[in-house]
Order: structure tokens, then sequence, then C-alpha cells
């Protein structure tokens, strides 16, 4: 069975020769695919630690502030962040040793943005109600969260379930 990696094109694949022209193109095309790979890897690696250091900013102002909650909504959206960007920079970095994507960390970014678009919303209806009393404007706004919230559930979800498959799918495979 056949691994859920993205393939290269079939002039590129072992065990078929381009010739000539084609050849130098696919050279040349190669090189250009793993420099930009690399750049990319080197800026993301850059913002990573960039918001990682923002992220340590965050603390070291919400530790001045015990009462209030909002440096520690703004920590936790910056660390999700971080996480994603992790995850991009693992996938750039596998995709220049092995020359080839998978769909998996792919899946796996997706649902940490979900995650991470969960806690914002939830966090966002918390501010919005805390205290307030009802009104058709927060009523309106607590159904608009609950659609997103349902919708990104379901998001989730299948992001699990296709990580799943993919993951056995991958097992079978090989053993």
């Amino acid at each position: 069975m056949d691994s859920p990696d993205i393939r290269i094109p079939h002039f590129m694949l072992a065990g078929t020769r381009p010739s000539g022209l084609r050849h130098l193109v696919a050279n040349i095309l190669g090189g250009v695919e793993y420099a930009v790979s690399v750049a990319t890897g080197v800026l993301l690696a850059l913002a990573t630690t960039l918001a990682l250091a923002g992220a340590g900013l965050l603390l070291w102002q919400g530790m001045h502030d015990w009462s209030g909650t909002q440096a520690i909504y703004a920590l936790v959206d910056r660390l999700m962040l971080v996480l994603m960007l992790v995850e991009i920079l693992h996938t750039v970095s596998t995709s220049v040793r092995s020359g080839g994507l998978r769909a998996e960390p792919f899946l796996i970014l997706g649902l940490i943005a979900s995650i991470r678009r969960v806690s914002v919303i939830t966090l966002q209806a918390s501010e919005t109600m805390h205290g307030r009393p009802w009104s058709p404007d927060i009523q309106q706004q607590f159904q608009a969260s609950t659609i997103e919230l349902a919708v990104l559930g379901l998001l989730i979800l299948a992001m699990v379930v296709a990580i799943y498959i993919l993951r056995k799918t991958t097992a079978n495979a090989d053993g």
C-alpha cells in the first residue's frame, strides 16, 4: 500500500531517468526548491524564537498583574502560535531531509490552530458575558460563538480521525 506522502513528479522518481535538458531543469528546480525550503526554515526558526520571546515578555508582564486574566489569555494564545510555528518548522525540516511532504504534520497543525481558535472564542465569550445583563446583542454573539465552536468541534474530530487513519495505514504498510 502506498504511503500517504505527497508524490513528486514522475520525472524525478527513482528508476526514471530524464535525459538532457529535462535532467538539467529537474536539477535546477530541485536546487531552487531546496534553497527556498532552507531559507523558509531559517525564517521560521527566527519567527518562532521571536514569538517565544514575546510569550516570555507576556508572562513577565502578567506576573505584575495578579488580578487580571488578560495577560494569561494573551500568553496562551501566543504559546499556541509558538506550537504552530514549531510544527511548521518540523514539517519544513522533514521535507528538506526526505524530499517529500507528509500529510500528518499539516493535520496536526490544523488541529493546533483549531484548538487555538476554540480557546480564543471561549475566552472572548467569557469576557463578553461576564457581569453584563443578557441583551439581544449578547445573545447574537453567544449564538455565533456556539455555531463556530460546533463547527470547530466537528473539524477537530475530523482531523483526529484523519490522523488516526493515516497512522493506522502507515503502520499497516510498514508491518
